[in-house]
This record gives C-alpha cells, structure tokens and sequence, in this order.
C-alpha cells in the first residue's frame, strides 16, 4: 500500500529524490559554491525525468523569477538563522530547520503552479541534464555526480 500523493507531483518527486545517498551533498555544493537555488535544480530535472520537458534558459529565467522574492526574503533568511544556530541551541536550530522545510515547500508549491507541467511519460535524464546544466553554467563536479546518481535510479 502506498501513503497519500500530495497535490503537488513535484514536492512527492523532490522528497524522493532528496532522500537518495549523494544527492543532498551534490545539491548543497551547487547551492554553496554556484549560488543554485535547489529547488529550481530539482525542478529542473522533475521537468526533465518526469515531465519529458525540455526547458529553456528563458523558461528557467521565468520559473526563477516568481519564487525570487519568496526566496530571498523568507527562504535564505530561515537558512543563515538555522545555520548560526546548529552549533548554539539544538532546540532553536531544528524549529528553524523545520521552519525552512516548510517555506521550501511554499516556494516549490509555487514553482509547480508557475511552471504549468505536468508527469508523462517520454521523460529521461538526458533532458533533466540538459535542463540542470542551464543553472550551472560550464558545468561542475556535483552536477555531474547528480546526474550520475539520477541515472542509476
């Protein structure tokens, strides 16, 4: 038996993906040294794995432009609170961990809604390689170990 699916396709497709060894560590390195936001990333490869879309670098730009706002003031904030506090007051930290879960799934609430696709069949990794490689221009490391990983699957 399998548990409820949510309204929401892409939140499902994240959480699974996320949870795969390597793929938060890929995810966390692209953020951190490249200034990717991961939730475009993975909804990058879900329009690519899931949906069968190839996306544009004006899509992108688009689908970035309406979680922009969301991100910087809500998301990144929650991100420098929970990281200061990790070392400092556990209790704090994973209510701030939480806080940020939840404000991530907003913001791919609204990237579901913005991006106007839906799962079909005819998707694969070389179209979520191609749609990840737009955010990460001449490429890096972690995308390629990310892409490895989504290939395995």
């Amino acid at each position: 038996m399998t548990g409820p699916v949510s309204a929401n396709p892409f939140w499902d497709f994240s959480l699974a993906v996320y949870g795969r060894p390597g793929v938060p560590a890929c995810c966390l390195a692209l953020q951190d040294r490249r200034g990717v936001d991961v939730n475009v990333l993975l909804f990058a490869a879900w329009a690519g794995l899931e949906c069968g879309v190839r996306l544009s670098a004006d899509d992108l730009a688009r689908i970035d432009g309406a979680v922009a706002g969301w991100r910087e003031e809500v998301v990144r904030p929650l991100r420098v609170l929970r990281r200061r506090a990790k070392a400092e007051d556990d209790a704090f930290y994973r209510r701030m961990k939480a806080a940020e879960l939840e404000a991530e799934r907003v913001q791919q609430d609204r990237l579901f809604a913005v991006g106007g696709i839906a799962p079909q069949p005819g998707g694969g990794v070389a179209l979520a390689a191609a749609n990840m490689a737009l955010l990460v221009p001449g490429g890096d490391p972690a995308l390629e170990e990310l892409v490895g990983v989504l290939a395995a699957e």
